[in-house]
């Protein structure tokens, strides 16, 4: 009875240390492809044209989706703000509490999660399909790097384009909550993005910049990492592509806390 009460703990303890070995070696393999992708972003020759067609998928491509959830974003920041504000004669407040909410964590935020979904699955699956037919074997063969040429222009196009899209979803995000606070709170579009100017600073907006540009950069190592790793046919380019969206949105959120922080501790000493 006594082997049995202890059996299950060591069960236990012996599946989380598999779980961690398993992160660790994962976390290794990521490392590694990062110094490869950084050694051939400056050795290698660029595929321009791999580049613009990867611009366009997951810039010009993903408009519409990140037009329509930045603008539902703002809306519902406004209803579940603007009752309270204006209550306690704060409605001066609105906009600028938007403002910073969108250009600090939300915009970059959810255009990257959308991004991941999105377009780091596609390029999962892509990358997925190539390894398990072998086409990633035949560029090997024909003397052609196979991270210069596949993946670098995925890395490239995301970290450029994030950062526009998340430009592009402040506006509409900070449009949709002022849509809703004039329909619903009755302030003016005056009131509302004065305090929007008066409350964001360079500093907030810069900072979902730079937030955007880096979860660009692990939406494609990541993508390029279980594409690459990708084994067993069908079945095995379905998981990688789920597992690939999983490990995306996991590692935008941990790294959006350490950023968040870094960037408040900044902001702080600033102050």
């Amino acid at each position: 009875m006594s082997m049995k009460l202890l059996s299950a703990p060591i069960r236990a303890i012996n599946a989380f240390g598999t779980l961690l070995i398993e992160q660790v070696i994962v976390a290794g393999q990521l490392t590694v492809l990062g110094c490869q992708i950084i050694k051939w972003m400056f050795k290698g020759k660029r595929n321009w044209k791999n580049i613009v067609v990867q611009l366009n998928e997951i810039g010009v491509n993903s408009i519409p989706v990140i037009a329509i959830c930045s603008m539902f974003v703002g809306m519902v920041l406004v209803v579940q703000i603007g009752k309270q504000f204006a209550s306690i004669s704060a409605v001066a407040f609105i906009g600028g509490t938007v403002g910073l909410s969108l250009t600090r964590e939300l915009a970059p935020l959810i255009t990257a999660v959308v991004i991941a979904g999105r377009n780091g699955s596609a390029m999962t699956a892509e990358l997925g399909t190539m390894k398990v037919t072998e086409q990633i074997d035949a560029l090997i063969a024909l003397s052609v790097n196979p991270v210069s040429y596949l993946i670098i222009p995925r890395v490239i196009a995301c970290a450029i384009m994030l950062p526009m899209l998340t430009i592009f979803s402040n506006i509409i995000g900070l449009v949709g909550g002022v849509a809703v606070a004039i329909s619903q709170v009755g302030i003016s579009s005056s009131v509302y993005f004065n305090s929007v100017v008066d409350n964001v600073t360079v500093t907030d907006f810069i900072s979902g910049i730079i937030k955007s540009a880096i979860f660009g950069v692990i939406i494609g190592v990541v993508a390029a990492h279980k594409g690459l790793s990708c084994e067993g046919g069908a079945e095995g380019v379905g998981k990688a592509t789920t597992g690939s969206v999983v490990m995306m949105i996991t590692l935008l959120l941990i790294i959006n806390y350490f950023l968040s922080s870094l960037f408040f501790t900044y902001q702080q000493g600033m102050g």
